[in-house]
């Protein structure tokens, strides 16, 4: 574990004690939390990778499916581990697990074992994706994944622990050292699946382990959002990397854009200027700010860079104005992070139409930042022609739209008195 035991005794505690509070509120005298369930595709019989349920991780960074986790107030939590009899999947056994101490743990050789020792659950809530497993043990249908309290519970977990931010903090190296050997291969003339491959070596998982594929895009691709092939042949002189890695079930998520020396100068020049704005935007989030207001001021930086650069005729304001600056940053300025990487609590799955508006940063938060500028044929077509068509410098854009476009993303922890970057100190 990074840092010391203790943290995770005191994040343990911090959970018990919410908890409580929250189950009494609630009129609940128990939470059981389930760890999920085998999903697998359509008309198959593969098993889709599993992604332990949020909540139940929010306590332990124990995987597998089956697993129950019982919280009653003033009783310590009873982990009940299915460790089935099965020589087709092997199924880890807790040895010395450094959380194994904080929890009554009892070993069951079935699910429906789990559910007789998990006992009376009439006044219980339920959070998983067995509704009918609960049910059927006697959890009201109403107590069964309860709206109001999956919404506390949600909210809990946008302030973060010392130990989460630990978590959190160790994967940004890990990453981290991933992105530094991807960049290597980039600069040797690597592909796609090259530079993929030295990042997941670099990181020392597998493909599903991380806590999201992988984003390798080489020049134009790079204006495709969530660009997700990795070709096998050639090379580029723009990379564009949004790569993470999961630790203790919590997630960094970074990207960053590198550009050869053999890159489009006036490409380099925007990327070099965007490095800027995105420590700006970084230095922005302090407790009590509102969220989306480091989104509009991202706009209207972007539209002011990219008058002063020549590729739009208008001032940031007038870009804003026109809609000009949505076509080339058409994503949100970022989203809490946590257990996942588009994490719940605040705002939620955050894009640039659900920003909370009202959504105000607090001391204990983890957020992204990341602003780009794209060149994405698409959403510059409907401006070709119209009132706005001659707000843009068409030669410049259409010479920049082969490199792709740029992103440049940090994990920011929202501390008491500014900003936290968990990021530039393993990636400057």
């Amino acid at each position: 574990m990074t840092g010391s035991d203790s943290l995770y005794q005191e994040h343990v505690r911090t959970r018990q004690a919410k908890a409580e509070a929250t189950l009494t509120a609630h009129g609940f005298d128990s939470l059981i939390l389930s760890s999920g369930k085998p999903f697998t595709y359509f008309a198959d019989d593969q098993e889709a990778p599993l992604h332990t349920t949020p909540h139940f991780t929010h306590w332990l960074p124990l995987a597998g499916a089956g697993n129950l986790l019982v919280v009653r107030p003033g009783i310590k939590p009873q982990l009940i581990h299915l460790v089935p009899d099965d020589f087709w999947r092997e199924h880890q056994p807790i040895t010395d697990s450094f959380w194994k101490e904080e929890f009554d743990i009892v070993e069951v050789k079935s699910i429906e074992h789990a559910w007789k020792i998990a006992g009376a659950l009439a006044h219980a809530a339920y959070i998983g994706d067995e509704p009918e497993r609960a049910r059927a043990a006697g959890v009201i249908d109403t107590n069964i994944n309860p709206a109001e309290l999956v919404a506390q519970l949600d909210t809990e977990r946008s302030y973060k622990t010392p130990y989460e931010v630990a978590c959190i903090e160790e994967a940004q190296a890990r990453a981290a050292a991933g992105h530094k050997a991807a960049k290597i291969i980039f600069e040797k003339g690597g592909s796609e699946l090259a530079i993929h491959q030295a990042y997941m070596a670099a990181v020392g998982c597998t493909e599903n382990e991380l806590p999201y594929e992988t984003i390798t895009a080489l020049d134009k691709k790079a204006a495709i959002l969530h660009y997700q092939h990795k070709r096998a042949q050639g090379s580029g002189t723009v990379l564009l990397l949004d790569a993470g890695f999961g630790y203790n079930g919590y997630a960094s998520d970074i990207t960053r854009t590198w550009a050869l020396e053999s890159a489009d100068p006036l490409f380099k020049e925007l990327l070099a200027r965007m490095e800027t704005l995105q420590q700006e935007m970084c230095a922005q989030v302090l407790p009590n700010i509102v969220y989306a207001d480091v989104h509009l001021k991202a706009h209207l930086c972007i539209g002011t860079l990219l008058n002063e650069l020549g590729i739009i005729t208008v001032s940031g304001e007038a870009a804003m104005e026109h809609g000009i600056t949505k076509a080339f940053f058409p994503h949100g300025i970022g989203h809490m992070l946590g257990i996942q990487v588009h994490d719940v609590g605040g705002t939620s799955k955050t894009s640039d139409e659900r920003l909370h508006k009202s959504f105000i940063l607090e001391e204990g938060q983890v957020i992204t930042i990341e602003p780009g500028v794209y060149f994405i044929p698409m959403l510059l077509s409907a401006h070709r022609s119209g009132v706005t068509a001659p707000l843009f410098n068409w030669d410049l854009i259409d010479r920049l739209t082969p490199s792709g476009g740029i992103r440049i993303e940090d994990d920011i922890l929202v501390g008491k008195t500014g900003p936290i970057n968990l990021t530039r100190k393993y990636l400057p």
